[in-house]
């Protein structure tokens, strides 16, 4: 029986008496006429657009699939067409392999991975100086597996494949005209930092560190760096001075880009005092800020040579060093090969389906894996990046994609919140957005169908991954169907597993990646890769892996997996979380935290929504005998404490004051058990005693 719709509840999702009785009986035809997937295909690609209140997108999404089975997984919100699927990558690799249909081709790609590998390096036009002999070797074990013997290449010289006249990059800063680049332009300006590094006697080899916003001059940059065969080194510009310290020493950078300041909603941040701060090496400054003694001026530095010869290196050689968090406090150290951008570009091949006439946008910077991701995934493929430099919460970026005509627009789930909440997008036009693609935290299903809602109904692509992975291990496709929130499929040419507690295949679970893969990390600066991926993964059964892809790699992500083949992210199992897309560690926070005086020791939880979304920080903290400062300023305290020492982005959600933090016998916090107070006593209140929080084990 189809759920029929009252003029009532029309009037409380936000029409007026008069549209809610003229729309009633025709939108209960529709119910009542159509199958659920077809009835909410009808509505959002010929009903619905995104002036119409959120609230009646809602309740037709839901009224159209009253009926649906949901314990065998989620509702599509979209369904490609046969023409949308005829139109992308996929559809074409399918045409040169043998198989025909999605499933068959992503076994195809993990069972033939050398195979896979090749068809992608020829798709993506990579450009060698020496060719390879051979895909992979395992002669030394999967950990240790060679790609591409007998190359020598500059994965940079990749990315300028397009047409010199072709558009580069379209960019805006706030309150700022768009300004536009050509690759040829482009290529010019990164010849003359290649040269200007020369010029510095910057040999090949050594480190140089990036602390910029996303910009024309920091893609320049970048660029520059790795055709002069240096390694970049990621230092995101929202870190404090002794996060910026920390990784200068780790990379052991021999010099740093960066610039007076940052400006973001109206507000100048200063950037360079950080720099100064970190005992940064030589910096080459950007913008008008008065110089230390020996450090250079953007035009100082910049050579007037635009024509430069990429120095050719082994695939195996570091072009840039990204940290990411793991469970102990100082981040680890991942560098990026000139292999890993392939991994980048085959995703985005593959998955964002990427074209030469696409234009992408997705806020991010340098710092993060995803920026680097952006320049190989966008460059690579021949598209036009959309770099906006400011405030990405605001109506002037809503704007800005607009008007930069954004075909495909990347997003973190806390940004898609913001957007929703402050109704900032109300009325512009994202109609030529073609997908949209989310990553660094857990989505909540409203806020992506909100998104979706936004370009009258595009998929979203969620993109699930890591630094040491190049790219993503679990996402979407264009000729898939998408429900909110949820991904259909492992990435092409890479596999998973998920087990439970018990080390058996089940459908919930921690997941583990199924090696070897272009973009898998195979060393660390500052740990053993080994231990750090290996040591505790098992191996999986012959009879559940024929083949020699058996060894397992661990990544600490936890899965679900319905049985309509949709699969969910469910968090973290280790001490990491993702706060505003930022992976960090519980132990980070700490440090910082237990910093304070007057409190003796801490502990930092994420805690998911009920309703799924980003995680929200929780802190359980002791105080020393005899302080006893009001809840809400010690929730400020520690808010000033992250936003000085580690990174501004991190809010925290409550504090919680316990008397002694839950340890085991041998004297770990139990951090588990601490997510399992805060879920049994609800969302926690932003300041709260927690009420018998400290047994003893």
């Amino acid at each position: 029986m189809a759920t029929q719709l009252s003029r009532e509840q029309l009037v409380a999702s936000g029409l007026d008496a008069a549209s809610a009785a003229d729309l009633q009986i025709l939108l209960n035809h529709w119910l009542a006429a159509l199958t659920p997937v077809d009835c909410w295909q009808h509505l959002s690609q010929r009903f619905l657009t995104p002036h119409h209140p959120f609230a009646l997108h809602q309740l037709l999404f839901q009224a159209a699939y009253a009926d649906w089975d949901f314990s065998q997984g989620p509702p599509p919100a979209w369904v490609p067409t046969p023409a949308e699927i005829q139109a992308t990558h996929i559809a074409d690799l399918l045409q040169g392999v043998p198989v025909s249909s999605y499933r068959d081709l992503h076994q195809w790609s993990v069972q033939h991975r050398a195979a896979f590998w090749d068809q992608m390096i020829q798709r993506l036009g990579i450009q060698f100086h020496q060719p390879y002999q051979a895909v992979l070797q395992l002669d030394q074990g999967i950990e240790s597996v060679r790609w591409l013997l007998g190359a020598r290449l500059n994965i940079a010289e990749s990315c300028f494949q397009a047409p010199a006249d072709h558009p580069a990059i379209v960019f805006q800063a706030e309150q700022t005209p768009l300004e536009r680049i050509t690759y040829g332009e482009l290529r010019s300006l990164a010849h003359r930092v290649a040269n200007g590094l020369i010029e510095m006697g910057i040999k090949p080899g050594e480190a140089i560190a990036i602390d910029l916003p996303m910009t024309i001059a920091a893609v320049a940059i970048y660029l520059g760096i790795v055709l002069a065969g240096g390694v970049v080194v990621s230092i995101a510009d929202s870190f404090a001075a002794d996060e910026i310290a920390t990784r200068l020493r780790i990379a052991n950078a021999q010099a740093i880009f960066t610039q007076d300041s940052v400006h973001r909603g109206g507000k100048s941040l200063p950037l360079y005092t950080k720099v100064i701060a970190a005992n940064a090496p030589t910096a080459i400054v950007l913008g008008n800020a008065r110089l230390r003694f020996g450090d250079l001026s953007w035009t100082q530095f910049l050579s007037g040579n635009d024509s430069f010869e990429a120095i050719a290196q082994d695939p195996q050689a570091p072009t840039n060093i990204l940290f990411s968090s793991g469970t102990t406090g100082e981040p680890k150290a991942i560098p990026w090969t000139q292999t890993t951008p392939i991994k980048a570009a085959a995703d985005g091949y593959l998955h964002q389906d990427i074209h030469p006439q696409d234009v992408i946008a997705w806020p991010t910077n340098l710092g993060w894996m995803m920026g680097p991701w952006l320049i190989y995934a966008g460059f690579i493929n021949q598209a036009t990046l959309a770099i906006y430099d400011g405030a990405p919460t605001q109506r002037g970026f809503g704007s800005f994609v607009q008007a930069a005509g954004v075909t495909l627009l990347g997003v973190v789930p806390s940004l898609v919140k913001a957007w929703r909440a402050s109704h900032c997008l109300q009325g512009l036009n994202w109609r030529r957005i073609k997908a949209f693609s989310s990553t660094g935290e857990c989505s909540n299903p409203e806020d992506m169908l909100y998104l979706m809602a936004q370009a009258g109904y595009r998929p979203v692509i969620e993109y699930c991954g890591g630094t040491e992975i190049g790219g993503g291990y679990l996402t979407g496709t264009l000729v898939q169907p998408a429900a909110p929130a949820t991904f259909t499929t492992p990435a092409l040419g890479l596999d998973l597993k998920i087990l439970d507690d018990n080390g058996h295949l089940a459908p919930r679970g921690e997941a583990f990646l199924v090696p070897p893969s272009i973009g898998l990390s195979q060393t660390l600066l500052n740990r053993d890769h080994h231990q750090v991926y290996y040591a505790q993964a098992p191996r999986l059964p012959m009879e559940s892996s024929p083949g020699p892809w058996r060894e397992l790699r661990c990544h600490g992500d936890r899965l679900e997996q319905w049985p309509n083949g949709f699969y969910r992210a469910l968090g973290r199992v280790d001490d990491t979380m993702n706060l505003s897309g930022i992976k960090v560690s519980a132990v980070e926070l700490e440090q910082v935290i237990n910093g304070s005086a007057g409190i003796q020791e801490s502990a930092a939880i994420a805690l998911a929504p009920p309703d799924g979304g980003p995680s929200l920080l929780v802190v359980y903290v002791v105080l020393d005998p005899g302080e006893s400062p009001s809840p809400e300023a010690l929730h400020r305290h520690i808010q000033a404490r992250l936003h000085q020492h580690l990174n501004p982005l991190f809010r925290v959600h409550a504090v919680r004051r316990v008397a002694a933090l839950p340890r085991t016998a041998s004297n770990k916090v139990m951090r588990r058990w601490l997510r399992q107070e805060a879920i049994q006593s609800g969302n926690p209140d932003p300041v709260k005693e927690a009420k018998g929080a400290s047994p003893r084990f």
